[in-house]
């Protein structure tokens, strides 16, 4: 059950990282790419975990933590943009 939730988030995050890849291409909205960024690495956190590889807990922090600096910027420009 726990592997079929994780597996339906990890393709509702590649669908989502689809979306904001369209948006930034077909509406010429830059906060598109950093979204789609963020959720790319939420797809590689969250396989990292799923397949239990040997990543280093370091990286993840570090990728974590960008991709909450490119959501932030994101939602930053939405703002501006409103």
């Amino acid at each position: 059950m726990i592997n079929a939730l994780q597996m339906a988030s990890i393709l509702m995050e590649m669908v989502v990282a689809f979306l904001a890849v369209m948006l930034a291409v077909s509406k010429k909205k830059q906060y598109g790419w950093f979204i789609a960024f963020t959720y790319l690495i939420y797809v590689f956190y969250d396989l990292v975990h799923l397949l239990k590889l040997d990543i280093s807990s370091d990286l993840l922090y570090f990728v974590f933590f960008a991709a909450t600096v490119s959501i932030l910027w994101a939602i930053w420009n939405i703002i501006l943009e409103a």
